[in-house]
């Protein structure tokens, strides 16, 4: 078929075809260029897209595992360090262990938005705990945010902390009618409000006294359940209350971290899929000042973990909704029907704040109720709670009466008498003497002959992350410090032990991150830190020691102490890693009557800074 020449008029559809030319291109080249330069300069979307690059890049250089495995080949290859702690690389020493990228000065491996983003929204899983695999969390050492400085002393930091240690304006700006914080001259301010007690937490607290005993040593240990940045808690201390306040990371940022730079006891948690890290019967008061849990769904299911968790004879308190709310009619009634499913006698309901208390003897189930709550299987064990599914059942009492809010003893006795729960433990009550007695020597001789400054305003935030009784804890009581009793999940579950004593604490695998921000503890203790990276039963290693301090160097804050026992050996090995981390250590014979061969290595956290170039 041959071609037709068509007019000019109906080529194209009837208009005139533009030839475009190479310069056409290149002035086109340039034109986009020079919008997408404006673009990124003077709009957010410039930041923002740096932002993700630079966290992208930083996440995937620090998780390279080439490098983690260079990393860890030095410390497993005793040739591969100087004396120093550092590597030498054609003539200059270089720290093992690089410091992270700015981006990620406020980190935690096991909440990290990026990786629980992609999760399940069902019960909250993705805000639930979820760690990297082994391996593959970043081997860095995390750096202070621009401005850092040693934190506010206790308890002038109840009132008032630094604005440059955490420079988080959000919540202040979202909460600040409500008397939460608000920011003046160089600090964060916080006049002990909340969103359901904007006249302040001591008045609130007042008049939760009218129908709780909360002034007369009664009452010990309370769990604040999204808890904002904390001020209940905080206020609650003059009553020697110790209240845990958890809070999920979320939107505001850092109100666990406000409540930690406060020196008040808390850590991220979220109440979703699992049991919270507690053993059964372990608070006296549980507390929920608009925290929004759903305490009915799932037929029931939180509620019974709150009961759970609540000693018998303990107190409820939920204020805010659903509590006589506006169109929340239905939640309220059903909050009312699933306490009295369990026997709870309601005490008052005072404007949108309701108070229930917890029956001391067992249970009253099984009955009628219409979320179809039952005892638990009897080999269900209540106090094991590391990653174990909530139960949509009713937890038994192990001692029954003698764990009674009432019927144990009152603070201050409660810490040295041995609790009734030791005699589910062969000669119990013999190795709870010893170790409180032996602790007791240990914490004198910490003081006197090391130098430790417990009991000072330095050291508010403690944590033992091999607690078993709570022996070192109990030994400071008179300090004004708090301590995180951490028992390893894969050890005796000895933590029902160390609420009955008026302490706190929670479960923990220290293969894994802990579940708070960076630079919150002043004092970090552990006996026998080999052990928690090892198989009780095959002895075998789980996961590696250098991971471990470096998590220890992520949640101890700059010129914060370590005080770390155990074999000389592996004192020796921890203090070749410590002081690759940047730190200072001395090493120390134990006190005369600990056990032949122990050696006792205390360490302090340098104050180090990212160079101006790595910001």
């Amino acid at each position: 078929m041959g071609l037709v020449n068509l007019p000019p008029s109906r080529r194209g559809g009837g208009g005139l075809v533009r030839q475009w030319t190479l310069l056409d291109l290149l002035c086109f080249v340039f034109f986009a260029s020079v919008f997408v330069f404006f673009l990124l300069v003077f709009t957010s979307l410039g930041d923002s897209l740096a932002a993700s690059g630079r966290r992208a890049l930083a996440h995937s250089s620090s998780s390279d595992p080439r490098q983690r495995q260079r990393i860890l080949a030095v410390f497993d290859s005793p040739a591969g360090l100087s004396a120093t702690g550092r590597q030498y690389h054609g003539g200059s020493a270089e720290p093992v262990v690089q410091a992270c990228s700015a981006e990620e000065v406020d980190h935690m491996p096991c909440e990290d938005p990026r990786r629980n983003s992609q999760l399940s929204r069902e019960m909250n899983f993705y805000r639930e705990r979820h760690c990297p695999a082994p391996g593959e969390a970043p081997l860095c050492l995390i750096p202070p945010p621009d401005g850092y400085r040693f934190p506010v002393p206790w308890p002038e930091s109840l009132h008032k902390i630094w604005h440059d240690n955490m420079p988080y304006d959000k919540l202040a700006e979202r909460k600040g009618h409500q008397g939460w914080m608000k920011e003046e001259g160089p600090y964060f301010i916080f006049p002990g409000g909340g969103t359901m007690f904007p006249d302040g937490a001591i008045k609130y607290i007042e008049k939760l006294g009218q129908f709780i005993p909360i002034h007369n040593g009664l009452l010990r240990t309370a769990l604040d359940m999204g808890c904002g940045v904390a001020s209940f808690g905080g206020f609650l201390l003059k009553e020697n209350i110790t209240t845990l306040s958890f809070a999920p990371r979320d939107s505001h940022k850092s109100q666990i971290q406000f409540a930690l730079e406060r020196g008040i006891p808390a850590f991220v948690a979220m109440l979703g899929t699992r049991r919270l890290p507690f053993p059964a019967s372990s608070f006296d008061l549980v507390h929920c000042s608009r925290c929004l849990i759903p305490f009915t769904a799932y037929n029931g299911t939180y509620f019974a973990e709150v009961d759970r968790v609540l000693r018998p004879g303990g107190y409820l308190v939920i204020s805010g909704p659903p509590v006589q709310w506006s169109n929340q009619e239905k939640e309220w009634s059903d909050l009312q029907s699933a306490a009295h499913a369990l026997c709870y006698e309601l005490l008052a309901v005072d404007g949108n704040t309701a108070i229930w208390k917890k029956p001391t003897q067992s249970s009253c189930l099984p009955n009628q109720n219409e979320f179809g709550l039952d005892l638990c299987n009897e080999n269900d064990d209540p106090s094991e709670a590391w990653y174990i599914k909530l139960k949509n059942c009713v937890s038994r009492v192990s001692v029954e009466g003698e764990i009674s809010v009432g019927s144990i003893p009152k603070w201050l006795e409660r810490v040295y008498k041995p609790p009734s729960r030791l005699s589910l433990l062969k000669n119990g009550i013999d190795v709870f003497e010893a170790d409180t007695s032996r602790w007791a020597r240990r914490v004198d001789y910490y003081k006197k002959t090391l130098g430790l400054k417990l009991g000072s305003p330095e050291i508010r935030n403690v944590m033992d992350m091999n607690a078993l009784f709570g022996g070192f804890a109990a030994a400071l009581v008179f300090d004004p410090v708090w301590v995180m009793n951490v028992v390893p999940a894969r050890k005796p579950l000895t933590l029902d032990i160390i609420y009955d004593r008026g302490l706190i604490g929670v479960y923990h695998d220290w293969c894994e991150a802990f579940s708070t921000y960076p630079r919150t503890y002043d004092l970090v203790h552990v006996v026998g830190i080999s052990s928690l990276i090892s198989d009780p039963a095959s002895g075998k290693r789980r996961c590696h020691i250098v991971d471990l301090m470096v998590e220890i160097d992520r949640i101890l804050r700059p010129e914060g102490k370590a005080v770390i026992r155990d074999s000389a050996e592996a004192i020796e090995r921890v203090s070749r890693i410590a002081r690759a981390i940047r730190w200072d250590t001395r090493i120390h014979d134990s006190e005369p009557e600990s056990r032949k061969g122990e050696k006792i290595l205390v360490a302090t956290k340098t104050f180090w800074k990212l160079p101006s170039s790595s910001k």
